[in-house]
């Protein structure tokens, strides 16, 4: 039963994740007032869920109905690294979405734009580091093996070696607590900036005896903080997915008879799932994506009144409105 059960869940997250990550590449990359260096980034994150799906989806299913890994160690040593790989690539690319929101949203007027001599070498970056970081088991650091009810592949956190174990310590820092306070930083001065402006907005008002003062100057603050809510919505949703995961691997460690095969195959399977929320968080939010999605995928678009309006708020708005939409 549970097997049947695991292997409907991912196939409808494989089903949903593949061609939805796959249009938001394409709606992204054919759009011409969508191709921002910021949105590059966006675009980084869409391709890397879309491997992470393509190479663990199949054989996830494959092992649900045969009830045990069915492909061999060599391929559970590769399929364990690019879930790993594509984890790291995913929280990063999610921290340089956040700081660009940061830049824009804290600094103002005042900030530099990113460029694409910006968002390049950071893309670049992250894979290197990932490639890197996520290598060091094949040689002896930890290793991949499989785990749960034998459908998946992943790190080794239930052998009771330091050496190994300082492997998910190092991990634990620099690839989950480190990113996320660094996100809860950036977002706590998002919204305080938010709510300072929104004071002085009405307090202005409120000196020239009217209601609010809906300028140009409103309008930017009003998109801003829209996407950046899709931002933080996304990386929220980022870590639901993950927490299992790393609460899994830290028991595995201290308390590994708690472990059953049960209880950990699920952690791996809401880590998978969070390449299916993305392009749905996208189709829904960002409107300039919905507007864009409109026109090429009428049969996807998500077309309501508000998104209608989102569309011709943008094309009002002055030029600096439109550049930092652009980098959102």
């Amino acid at each position: 039963l549970w097997y049947g059960l695991l292997g409907f869940t991912i196939t409808m997250c494989g089903l949903l994740s593949l061609p939805g990550n796959l249009i938001v590449v394409w709606v992204f990359m054919n759009t011409k007032s969508l191709r921002s260096p910021a949105n590059t980034l966006v675009v980084n994150l869409a391709f890397n869920d879309f491997i992470m799906m393509l190479v663990m989806f199949p054989p996830m299913v494959m092992s649900c109905y045969w009830g045990t890994w069915a492909l061999g160690p060599t391929f559970c040593e590769i399929y364990g690294f690019v879930g790993n790989l594509c984890g790291c690539i995913s929280i990063y690319t999610m921290v340089w979405i956040t700081l660009d929101r940061y830049n824009v949203i804290v600094k103002g007027v005042s900030a530099q734009p990113l460029s694409q001599k910006g968002a390049i070498p950071r893309i670049l970056g992250t894979w290197v580091f990932s490639l890197v970081w996520t290598s060091l088991p094949f040689f002896g650091w930890n290793r991949y093996v499989p785990e749960g009810n034998m459908t998946a592949c992943g790190t080794d956190y239930l052998t009771d070696d330091q050496f190994s174990k300082s492997y998910l310590y190092v991990y634990t820092a620099w690839v989950f607590f480190g990113p996320f306070l660094l996100i809860v930083f950036s977002y706590y001065h998002i919204v305080s900036a938010v709510f300072a402006h929104e004071k002085q907005m009405r307090e202005q008002a409120k000196k020239m005896g009217i209601k609010s003062l809906r300028s140009e100057e409103a309008k930017q603050t009003s998109n801003e903080c829209r996407l950046a809510k899709v931002a933080l919505t996304t990386v929220s949703l980022w870590f639901m997915a993950w927490c299992p995961y790393l609460i899994i691997n830290w028991v595995g460690m201290f308390a590994p008879m708690k472990v059953t095969p049960l209880f950990s195959i699920w952690g791996s399977l809401f880590a998978k799932a969070n390449a299916v929320y993305n392009p749905i968080v996208y189709a829904i939010s960002h409107p300039k994506y919905r507007a864009a999605l409109q026109k090429k995928l009428p049969c996807l678009a998500c077309n309501t009144d508000n998104g209608d309006n989102d569309t011709q708020s943008s094309a009002t708005t002055t030029a600096t409105t439109e550049k930092a939409e652009e980098t959102a």
